[in-house]
């Protein structure tokens, strides 16, 4: 089915049985490079991933809860990828794509909640290090097993109930006989632009949701990251501010890369940059930034670097 301008609200209304994913079949071409790019890129998530979350497991000197959180980030970035990866994949495989109207639903709401739980978790790592540097002696008081796993659960749970409503909202809304969704996956700025007449409500309701957990949670982690930076400038000695510095450096680059580019995608204004240019920004946003975070947690932190040396020798014995 052809879709061509915007939808009229005097279209005719039609219950979708699903969407036509148009993802990269404009640039068939550049198919098969994507395809083996993105497949290498997945499984180095994964593995990455994976290894993070076994080290931080078994070594008995990461055993804190910097690292319970980053275990909850890594198995949380492969949830992530894991919503969209796949069935992009299969699209590149067979040149074009296809998702039903519940599965497209299904896709959205994860891909959402999976979204905010990661600026939940990494605003969580930011008042780990916040504790951990500018009140060291309380430290293991304040930061116990009890508050990490309910923090934890918070960062997991807190985001539910809103995607559930704004779901409910967008799906609930009605749509003309355009189905082609100029992306590939269900993100909600070209889902809600396949809404029948004025859909100013739910784009309006999308960007104030957005607004809200990325301001709030952006200006707590720079309110703990000014404490302690401050804390560390006041610390006596160059190799003690140095190292009170690299354990929370990992984080902060993670941090400014999430959030960078998840501005740039969402809360650009929309005649910014074309719908093309728009696919490959998500594609950043949602593969190659996760791509990022295994590599700058290994090499950018000195302990998770000796644990796996470690875990690795072990292997090569067994």
């Amino acid at each position: 089915m052809e879709c061509t301008g915007q939808n009229s609200p005097l279209g005719n209304f039609t219950t979708l049985v699903e969407f036509i994913l148009i993802g990269f079949s404009d640039v068939p071409n550049l198919q098969g490079f994507l395809f083996g790019l993105i497949f290498i890129i997945y499984v180095f998530i994964l593995m990455g991933n994976s290894l993070i979350i076994m080290i931080t497991k078994v070594d008995p000197s990461l055993q804190t809860p910097m690292y319970f959180f980053l275990r909850n980030f890594s198995f949380l970035e492969i949830c992530y990828v894991s919503v969209t990866v796949p069935r992009l994949l299969t699209d590149l495989c067979r040149h074009y794509g296809k998702i039903p109207f519940l599965a497209c639903a299904i896709q959205m709401f994860f891909f959402q909640i999976f979204v905010d739980t990661e600026c939940f978790i990494l605003t969580a790592m930011a008042y780990d290090r916040y504790v951990a540097i500018c009140n060291p002696l309380l430290y293991p008081v304040i930061m116990n097993n009890r508050l990490s796993v309910q923090l934890a659960v918070a960062c997991w749970t807190i985001a539910i109930p809103i995607h559930i409503g704004f779901i409910s909202v967008v799906f609930s809304s009605p749509f003309c006989g355009c189905n082609q969704l100029n992306h590939f996956f269900c993100d909600s700025p070209p889902v809600i632009q396949l809404i029948c007449g004025d859909a100013v409500m739910v784009e309006m309701l999308s960007y104030v949701l957005a607004a809200l957990v990325g301001s709030i949670l952006s200006f707590l982690i720079l309110g703990s990251y000014v404490k302690i930076i401050s804390t560390i400038l006041k610390l006596p000695s160059a190799t003690g501010r140095a190292k009170a510095f690299s354990t929370c450096c990992s984080h902060l680059t993670v941090v400014t890369l999430f959030f960078l580019s998840g501005i740039i995608v969402y809360m650009k204004p929309k005649s910014s940059h074309s719908t093309g240019v728009d696919k490959f920004l998500s594609l950043f946003y949602t593969i190659f930034i996760p791509m990022l975070n295994p590599i700058i947690y290994c090499l950018r932190n000195k302990d998770v670097m000796v644990a796996l040396e470690k875990f690795l020798q072990k292997c090569i014995v067994l």
